[in-house]
């Protein structure tokens, strides 16, 4: 038996080596540094007194000692992640705990927030912007916000938009110099890109509309390239040129001037993705998750166009 039982940090930093099999993902997982997850398997290893990874110049694998260890380990956190989650839901009933990814927390629900607390006095509402892979057995949090094709087995998952993408700019380029009244004007205004892939399917594109504007002499290497749709849109409102914007997450900024729409041609965004509200089963009944699901949903229905 060991005399004693390893720090969780060296538990955590396990777990995660475990499921990667790559220090470096594993410390970007835990927001340390590989040395660091390096050096807290070392620990262990220590405590254990044998060797858990294999580890080549390649590759790295478990031993048969760390494969023995692997699922105790990830029971362990998990048993603790839910007994803390209890812990924290019977002392604070009012706090709900929600993660959502960067642009839809920005453009949509973070400008919206003051209508829950006014609806819900006293809420306490913890936000964690964050385009990670949700893992709800290893998060503290009770409602998830993600963009993709909403595979969730064993969750509870709910479509909230589908959306279409259109032209997008500051007013101040339409009183400018340069004429945009038609679509090949675009041709001369600097073009904010931002582009999707996954499972196959292409976000809508710059080249994509233009296309379906008629305009096939078009050169979409050059303009502002952005990871993130917020950021893109930023761009756009701050003058830098003209953007695709998605129609959730524009239509603050339509409603208040900020950004304008050109030209009505749209295009749809693939069936398979849009953005998804996600909870567990066995807390979905809570009343504060199931009072900001349902403030989500109708916040969501209202956006529709």
């Amino acid at each position: 038996m060991l005399r004693h039982i390893p720090g969780l940090q060296s538990l955590k930093a396990f777990d995660a080596a475990c499921r990667h099999l790559n220090f470096t993902r594993a410390a970007q997982e835990l927001n340390v540094t590989p040395a660091a997850v390096s050096h807290q398997i070392k620990e262990l290893e220590e405590s254990v007194g044998v060797p858990l990874f294999q580890r080549t110049s390649r590759h790295m694998q478990l031993t048969r000692q760390g494969q023995i260890l692997k699922p105790a380990v990830s029971d362990a956190i998990d048993g603790l992640s839910h007994a803390l989650q209890r812990i924290r839901q019977a002392d604070n009933p009012m706090q709900v705990r929600v993660t959502a990814s960067p642009s839809i927390a920005a453009k949509w629900l973070v400008p919206r927030l003051d209508r829950f607390l006014e609806s819900m006095p006293g809420a306490d509402v913890r936000i964690d912007v964050s385009a990670a892979p949700l893992d709800f057995d290893r998060e503290d949090v009770d409602v998830a916000i993600r963009f993709g094709e909403g595979n969730y087995p064993g969750l509870v998952v709910e479509k909230l938009f589908h959306d279409t993408l259109f032209p997008v700019c500051s007013p101040e380029i339409l009183i400018g110099r340069k004429p945009l009244k038609e679509p090949r004007d675009l041709l001369q205004f600097t073009l904010i890109h931002l582009e999707y892939e996954a499972q196959g399917a292409v976000w809508p594109n710059w080249r994509m509309w233009m296309l379906a504007a008629g305009i096939k002499d078009f050169n979409d290497s050059r303009g502002l390239h952005f990871s993130q749709t917020s950021l893109a849109l930023q761009a756009a409102i701050d003058g830098h040129g003209v953007a695709l914007g998605d129609s959730t997450l524009v239509k603050d900024d339509l409603a208040e001037g900020r950004l304008v729409k050109p030209f009505e041609l749209a295009l749809r965004s693939p069936a398979q993705f849009a953005y998804y509200l996600i909870t567990r089963r066995d807390t979905s009944d809570r009343p504060m998750t199931r009072a900001f699901r349902d403030w989500i949903i109708s916040e969501a229905a209202a956006s529709q166009p």
